[in-house]
């Protein structure tokens, strides 16, 4: 084996091909401090060439700050402590820059139980991408707290007073009180749903049950929905090519797909809701868009983000959680979904799907 010596360890050549080759950034020290090797992945996260931080110490080249401004290095102290330690669990620190790195550490002892520490072996990972998940599971949960809210009180005033005075109520009273209490039941259900969307989406977990799926079918039985719940039919328009290939999909999720874009057209859109499905050369392509006030170019980028809300959504409800169901559902399918500005000047959300075979369904 090139770079081992006769009892199997590896030379310094072969450590540093090694340790360059590791994903997170790694370095080493002695037990005092003084920095004896680095990758690259750690010159990259800390901004400190390799060359420039061997054989200093790791207070002036990598000076760690806890969140409370502590020197983590001074508060490692790889001399002192019990003789038994040798690991240090991960946690957040900080550089001068601001660079917010996930750093741990293993103390090498020799011997292993009870030595002297020999050396310092550090590991880092970069904590951007953590805080943003963190922030967005944080925002996950200030949506849902305040998502459920307003239906599960409404939901308990009514059924309290319900059960406290039901005498004291028409049927015409009772009625419309029922009927609120099952709409507000709905609306946690769909919460619900969305939320096991977005959980299947994010662990690669979701499954596309295919099967041949009409999609100017699919459009129609939506619309004709919408407008029997109230909605104007002179709302929507379809447009539907001749030449549409044979189409395997799911057809729940299509459906969902086509409900959710057609929800966010009539919510935040104005006029016409227009639905276009045409043949495109590997799959179909089905376009979505409204007259409205559309969305900015520099904001497209962010509409298919988890709790994205443009303009005055917010005061006209909605999880923000929609849009980035309905890129995961056609992503799933192997298709891809973008947003531009419609011709008449309303928002144009096109989604393309490849076209399946049976070969591809899933029993």
């Amino acid at each position: 084996m090139h770079g081992a010596d006769t009892d199997g360890r590896v030379v310094a050549a072969a450590c540093t091909i090694a340790i360059d080759d590791l994903p997170d950034g790694l370095i080493m020290t002695d037990r005092f401090g003084c920095v004896l090797a680095a990758n690259r992945a750690a010159a990259r996260l800390t901004g400190v060439a390799v060359e420039r931080a061997v054989g200093r110490h790791m207070s002036d080249v990598f000076p760690f700050r806890d969140h409370d401004g502590r020197d983590w290095w001074k508060a490692l102290d790889p001399e002192g402590g019990l003789c038994t330690r040798s690991r240090v669990p991960e946690r957040p620190l900080h550089l001068p820059g601001g660079q917010e790195l996930y750093v741990a550490a293993r103390l090498v002892r020799e011997p292993e139980r009870a030595g002297e520490v020999e050396r310092v072996v550090i590991t880092m990972r970069d904590g951007g991408a953590r805080s943003r998940l963190e922030r967005s599971r944080a925002d996950l949960v200030s949506t849902v707290a305040h998502e459920l809210r307003s239906p599960l009180t409404s939901v308990k005033g009514f059924t309290a007073t319900l059960l406290a005075k039901w005498t004291r109520f028409t049927d015409e009273q009772k009625r419309v009180m029922l009927e609120t209490v099952n709409n507000d039941a709905d609306r946690v259900t769909r919460l619900i749903t969305e939320l096991l969307d977005v959980s299947r989406i994010e662990s690669g977990r979701l499954e596309v049950r295919r099967q041949v799926v009409d999609l100017p079918a699919r459009a129609r039985r939506l619309i004709a929905g919408r407008v029997a719940a109230g909605d104007s039919d002179e709302r929507y328009r379809l447009v539907a090519g001749d030449d549409l290939p044979e189409m395997w999909l799911d057809q729940d999720k299509i459906d969902q797909i086509l409900g959710n874009l057609v929800e966010n057209a009539v919510r935040h859109g104005r006029g016409t809701v227009t639905i276009d499905i045409e043949s495109v050369g590997w799959g179909v392509a089905v376009s979505v868009r409204d007259e409205g006030e559309g969305i900015e170019p520099e904001l497209a980028p962010r509409v298919f983000r988890q709790f994205w809300r443009g303009g005055n959504s917010r005061r006209r409800g909605g999880t923000g959680l929609g849009l980035f169901i309905v890129k995961g559902l056609v992503e799933a399918h192997g298709g891809t979904i973008t947003v531009q500005r419609a011709p008449e000047g309303g928002a144009e959300f096109r989604f393309t799907v490849p076209t399946g075979t049976p070969d591809f369904a899933t029993p």
